[in-house]
């Protein structure tokens, strides 16, 4: 496993940044952290897309999820940094992709993924992403996606739950037996009814808060393994 972020290279040097211009002094506390993160200086030497990999890849070292051979789909792809992890821990290449990430935003290719430039809610996505798996069904659904934040806790959470819901709709369909499903929430986790659904779903359902997700975010990752397969109703 990669570094976790903390150690080589490292060296906790705080960099301050001087409020410019109109940027607000929030802004300017933002843009420091970020600059002080040590995930982030990891990131940029490890080549990851973002500080977000070492999350899926923390999550990866406790629970076993990405294992040789494996079909994944990662909803909400952007910038890539979960494909780049999927992508090495399933051997998928260019000439065998075992890996399809979407997002409406523009990616950089990533080596051994097929890439979708597409929102994840169009109707016609789903069957896209199945089409870009060669016809089969995925061993393991990823999802960090999360709305645009508005500063309102309680409609933050609302859109963000949305957006879980409609990937575990996608994972519901379409997983193969036996898989899994991880995705982001946020503080509050599911609500009620749809963690009953998933505890029915799946053989284990838990929260988790990897070391990697600052702990003034209020982001939680729910993580369904096996799947006992879709019910025909």
């Amino acid at each position: 496993m990669a570094d976790s972020g903390r150690g080589r290279g490292d060296r906790g040097l705080h960099q301050r940044v001087k409020t410019a211009g109109k940027r607000k002094e929030s802004s300017t506390r933002w843009l420091e952290r970020h600059i002080n993160d040590p995930y982030v200086r990891r990131s940029k030497l490890d080549g990851y897309r973002s500080r977000a990999a070492y999350k899926l890849l923390e999550i990866d070292e406790r629970h076993k999820l990405l294992k040789p051979g494996q079909r994944v789909v990662d909803l909400g792809a952007a910038p890539g940094g979960w494909c780049q992890i999927a992508a090495a821990k399933t051997g998928s290449t260019d000439k065998d992709p075992l890996v399809v990430g979407i997002d409406y935003l523009e990616l950089d290719p990533v080596p051994g993924v097929v890439l979708l430039q597409k929102d994840f809610l169009d109707d016609d996505a789903p069957d896209q992403l199945i089409e870009a798996l060669g016809g089969h069904r995925p061993d393991l659904v990823l999802s960090d996606m999360a709305a645009p934040t508005t500063g309102h806790r309680k409609t933050d959470h609302l859109r963000t739950t949305h957006l879980f819901e409609v990937a575990a709709e996608f994972a519901r369909d379409n997983l193969a037996p036996g898989g899994s499903f991880l995705a982001k929430v946020f503080q509050g986790g599911t609500e009620g009814g749809m963690l009953s659904q998933l505890k029915r779903e799946y053989q284990s359902v838990s929260h988790i808060k990897p070391p990697a997700s600052r702990k003034e975010s209020p982001e939680l990752y729910v993580l369904a393994k096996g799947f006992r397969g879709k019910s025909e109703d």
